[in-house]
């Protein structure tokens, strides 16, 4: 039995060293001692406008600033106007280790991103670094500390045990309403909208005089309600009633009878013409700004795209009617207990074989969240800093105080849909990230687009018709295989426990042979 003995103790051996191994490996990245200046460094910042030249000027204006700090880092801006263009050309680009320094994209995308080997660099140890950290005493910049990062915010980046982002900006989806109307309906606005307050006014503005008019508006056309995200809807509604959409494992709830419930009442609403979708109409601003829609519901980053004073818009100067615009929270089903989604992109920084390459990177990163670049940016759009650090400044606070002195800088519904945040951030929520939630984000969006569309061509829609829509939809986003399971990719196993698991076919063959031999003597 000796050598049953000792091949145990080895076993034991290798186990141990299996797990030393595997636990070492949950950091991608190792600070080094110090950032070394005299090398000169070359980074790539992939970065999202919103065609908004203003927002581009900031970024290379933060680009300059910092090469005058730190001259010897080099930064490479490459614009995209889409989130989904800057995941797609990220997720091409990890197959061929070309991926940027720095990327601006959301926790949904990086939990992709980390199914492969090391590509995202954990922050766990860099937020606190006492010399590199944030705020730390290195740095050359009046950088935020981790504390002075509003902490909801922050949380939002924390997935898969570890912090693999930073927030950037972020914002919520807000309820643009055209108060003219409204009240010419014989209601009030209340503080808060209900669902069914928003039905209700709704459908109420279908009704048309002698010559087919909507009398609301005395035109041909008339949606009273459309929402410009479907995902956020749907996710927003399951969010509001508790009932459940995913957990942190990857299962996923949605394709429940309480969503089949919501989606009876939206394909109602659509069958009467009094809701759409943007995806099925259009803009929801070029819409409210023409006297055509009573609600319109989009981010809070959209604001400069909504009323008659909007400094954007894609209808002509002609087209646009004069109206009183108000702003709410997107519409409650318990008024009491609101919940709105929370929105905005984030930063990531993506592993190089280079060490000091990626704390150049950290370096850069941190400077994006100074009170500068913050408070800038976030008079872009309606959009609000992600420190608490530059929402305190009296610069900062100056800016909401000013609301209406102009209809740019200071544009009205601008500044009110940047305070509906301000005054809502803890009702706020996120959704679970994991391997596989932005194809559940798409999917709770076109089961509403399709039963939109299904009134539209007078499709019954009925539990026949539902069952097939979950199938389909399972189907097209490949969640017909993960729906209540876990739908996480581990990836590759380490090295580690490839070493073990061989190990131990040989522990056991030897053991095996040795108690044949032990039989035998």
């Amino acid at each position: 039995m000796r050598i049953i003995k000792v091949f145990l103790v080895i076993l034991l051996s290798v186990i141990l060293v299996g797990c030393h191994g595997s636990k070492s490996e949950s950091s991608s990245f190792v600070i080094p001692d110090s950032f070394d200046e005299s090398r000169n460094y070359e980074i790539t910042f992939w970065a999202k406008n919103d065609t908004n030249i203003t927002q581009v000027n900031i970024y290379k204006n933060a680009i300059s600033e910092f090469e005058k700090l730190y001259p010897n880092i080099k930064v490479n801006l490459r614009l995209y106007t889409d989130y989904g263009r800057i995941y797609n050309d990220v997720i091409t680009n990890i197959a061929t280790n070309t991926t940027p320094n720095i990327c601006i994209t959301y926790p949904d995308h990086i939990a992709t991103y980390i199914t492969g080997h090391n590509t995202v660099v954990d922050l766990d140890a860099l937020l606190v670094d006492e010399q590199y950290g944030l705020g730390g005493s290195k740095i050359k910049f009046d950088a935020p500390t981790k504390e002075e990062i509003t902490p909801k915010f922050l949380q939002e980046c924390f997935f898969s045990n570890h912090y693999y982002a930073l927030p950037y900006m972020r914002s919520t989806e807000a309820t643009y309403i055209n108060k003219d109307m409204v009240e010419a309906l014989g209601y009030e606005i209340p503080d808060i909208l209900t669902w069914d307050f928003i039905w209700e006014v709704s459908e109420k503005a279908m009704a048309k005089d002698n010559e087919g008019n909507f009398i609301v508006n005395n035109q041909k056309v008339m949606i009273p309600f459309i929402y410009k995200s479907t995902d956020n809807m749907m996710i927003s509604m399951t969010y509001q009633l508790d009932s459940p959409y995913s957990n942190d494992n990857g299962q996923i709830f949605l394709f429940n009878d309480q969503t089949k419930e919501l989606l009876y009442e939206i394909n109602k609403h659509a069958k009467s013409g009094a809701f759409s979708t943007f995806k099925i109409s259009s803009y929801p601003g070029n819409y409210l700004n023409a006297g055509q829609c009573i609600f319109a519901i989009d981010s809070t980053a959209g604001a400069t795209w909504m009323g008659a004073d909007a400094t954007h818009h894609d209808i002509s100067e002609e087209s646009i009617i004069d109206f009183e615009t108000v702003v709410r929270p997107i519409p409650q089903y318990d008024i009491n207990n609101p919940k709105m989604i929370s929105q905005g992109p984030s930063l990531c920084i993506f592993n190089k074989e280079d060490p000091q390459e990626v704390l150049a990177s950290w370096i850069f990163m941190q400077y994006l969240l100074t009170n500068d670049v913050q408070i800038a940016y976030s008079q872009t759009e309606g959009y609000a800093p992600v420190t608490d650090k530059a929402r305190q400044t009296s610069e900062y606070i100056d800016y909401l105080n000013r609301k209406g002195e102009d209809t740019d800088l200071y544009y009205k519904t601008k500044i009110e849909a940047t305070q509906l945040l301000l005054n809502n951030t803890d009702n706020t929520f996120v959704t679970p990230v994991f391997n596989g939630s932005v194809s559940l984000r798409d999917a709770s969006g076109q089961l509403i687009e399709e039963v939109s569309k299904a009134a539209r061509r007078n499709i019954t829609v009925d539990d026949a018709y539902m069952d097939k829509l979950y199938d389909d939809v399972k189907a097209l986003y490949r969640l017909d295989q993960t729906s209540g399971t876990s739908s996480r990719d581990l990836g590759p196993l380490p090295s580690t426990s490839k070493i073990l698991l061989g190990s131990l076919v040989v522990i056991w063959i030897i053991i095996g042979i040795a108690y044949l031999r032990q039989r035998k003597s």
